[in-house]
Parts: C-alpha cells; sequence; structure tokens
C-alpha cells in the first residue's frame, strides 16, 4: 500500500475517532448527568439506562449489532468498517468517559436548558465529522445515510422524525414527565440544526435579480470575471415605460458578497433582489438522486456530504 494512501486512510479513521470522542463527551459530560434523553440509539441507551441501570455501553453496543449488518449490506464494506471501529470507540468511550470525574462534573451549569443546547451541539461537531469521512456512530446515523443516498433528505430532518419517538418514550419512566421530553426536544432540535448548518451550509444556495441599465457589462463581467451563469430575460420598468433586460444568477451562498460586489463595481446605481433557493439542481449543484435502480450505482454518497 503506497505512504499517501496509508497517510490518508489513518488520517480518515483519526478524524473519526475525534468525533466519536466529541460525541461521547457531549454526554457523558452535558445531557447523561442531567438525566436528559436524546435520540437515536445512545438515546435508547440513556432510557434504558435510566430505567434499569443498564451500562449504556452495553445496551448501545447489542442494539447497534442489529442495525451494522443491515448498513453493511446496503453501504458497502468500506462504510460498514468505519461504521463498526466508531461504535466499538463509542461502546469504549461511553465505558471509560463516566469514569473520569472531570469529565462527569465539568458541567456546573444546574439549568438543564443550557446543557441541552451545549449537549446537542457538541454531539453535533462529533456527528458531523464522522460522516464527513464515511463513518457512522450506528443506530438513526446509517438510517440517515441510506435514506441520503437514495433520496433528497437532509441528515438532521431524518434524525428529527426518527428521534420524536424515543424522546417521547421518557415520559414513562417513573420519575419523568413532560418538562424530560421538552428537555430531550431541545437538544434534538440543537443538534439536529447544527448538524444541518454543518454539512450544508457550504452548499446553501441564493437567486439574485439585477436590475441595470448597464446589464450587458454586468452580465459580461459575471460570466467572464465571476464565473457565474447568466439568464437575461426581456423587463419593462412601468414608471418609466423602458425596455431593459432583467438578469437572473443562482449562486453558493458564500459567493454572495463577491457578486454583489463586483455588480456595484461596473454599475454603482443598480437594483439587487436575493432570495434563498431551497433547491438548485444542475451542473455546479446537486444532481437528482434517481428512484431506478439502475441509476443508483451512479450516485455516490460523497455527493451527500461533500461538493
Amino acid at each position: 500500500m503506497e505512504n499517501g494512501k496509508l497517510l490518508k486512510i489513518f488520517k480518515s479513521y483519526l478524524i473519526i475517532t475525534i468525533g466519536v470522542f466529541l460525541y461521547c463527551f457531549s454526554w457523558v459530560a452535558f445531557i447523561i448527568p442531567k438525566g436528559i434523553s436524546g435520540g437515536g440509539v445512545t438515546g435508547i441507551s440513556s432510557i434504558i439506562y435510566y430505567a434499569t441501570g443498564i451500562s449504556i455501553s452495553i445496551s448501545y453496543f447489542l442494539i447497534n449489532l442489529v442495525l451494522i449488518i443491515s448498513g453493511t449490506i446496503i453501504l458497502g464494506k468500506g462504510f460498514g468498517a468505519k461504521t463498526i471501529y466508531s461504535i466499538v470507540c463509542a461502546s469504549l468511550m461511553f465505558e471509560f468517559l463516566p469514569q473520569i470525574d472531570w469529565i462527569v462534573n465539568m458541567s456546573d451549569i444546574p439549568d438543564k436548558f443550557l446543557n441541552s443546547i451545549i449537549g446537542g451541539t457538541i454531539s453535533a461537531f462529533g456527528i458531523a465529522s464522522i460522516f464527513i469521512q464515511g463513518g457512522s456512530t450506528g443506530g438513526t446515523d446509517i438510517i440517515a445515510l441510506v435514506i441520503a443516498k437514495y433520496r433528497d433528505k437532509s441528515p438532521g430532518k431524518v434524525f428529527m422524525y426518527c428521534d420524536l419517538i424515543i424522546i417521547g418514550s421518557i415520559i414513562f419512566l417513573p420519575g419523568k414527565g413532560l418538562q424530560d421530553v421538552v428537555y430531550g426536544y431541545i437538544q434534538m432540535v440543537s443538534f439536529s440544526f447544527m448538524l444541518d448548518f454543518i454539512l450544508t451550509g457550504t452548499k446553501q444556495s441564493v437567486q439574485i435579480l439585477v436590475f441595470s441599465e448597464k446589464y450587458e457589462d454586468v452580465a459580461d463581467m459575471l460570466i467572464n470575471d465571476m464565473n457565474r451563469g447568466v439568464t437575461a430575460i426581456n423587463s419593462v420598468g412601468w414608471y418609466s415605460r423602458k425596455e431593459s433586460k432583467l438578469l437572473i444568477v443562482v449562486a453558493r451562498k458564500y459567493q454572495l458578497s463577491a457578486i454583489t460586489s463586483a455588480i456595484r463595481e461596473v454599475d454603482g446605481k443598480a437594483f439587487i433582489s436575493v432570495s434563498s433557493a431551497m433547491s438548485v439542481y444542475g451542473e455546479g449543484f446537486e444532481q437528482v438522486k434517481s428512484k431506478h435502480k439502475k441509476d443508483r450505482k451512479s450516485i455516490s454518497l460523497r455527493n451527500f456530504i461533500s461538493e
């Protein structure tokens, strides 16, 4: 095996290990000590722990055994290997991190609300790191990636749908009530929002409408200097009754500032309207995921986690 490839594999597993640590750390330090439940297999394991005292590491590992088999079959051996590694690491960390007092006692914040937000945010960073490397911590992570492979669904929403039932079930435990369910949902929303923001934040798109008397110069600049496609349609200013061209540009959100600044340099009087584009498909953006089996082989999971 080439040294470059070996280094790449080592780097990938190192990032996964760090991601697993962040995920487990968020639970051990902020969520479990406050009696909060989250989603996924970890959420199920926490509920089992609150009800029976069975170690989270044991139930987490056993539940994932069933799910990992189906995930490996659908997503491939490479994915399965990384997921198995993540699950083993997470099981070990859930076993040993609670034995480190400074981690368990790290959060001296009595407010469960803040602990829910902090825990959900840190765990999202951990899961995102694992996702980007093509791995998973099992459970609903596997479900999210399977659905993302064949359907255009964001991972955060998939987690949310699965976790609503899991978190809500804590209300049936003795000593738990509606307030505990609410804190669990706060953790879930924080986690889902941050996960989507990290994984798809750079892929958000905007639609830019440009009204300018110098539309030809603006369009040429956008094509030649900014390397952006431009569509010009006929328009009429109803106040002036003057015919012109309306320019339509679709770009990534992070490119908006550079594009608007460049337009202002060409025409300081240009009128610019910007709106969010929920989904953009085509060259340079997302690709439509086919429902037909013959098209599935050409769709890579990498399109979901990177561009």
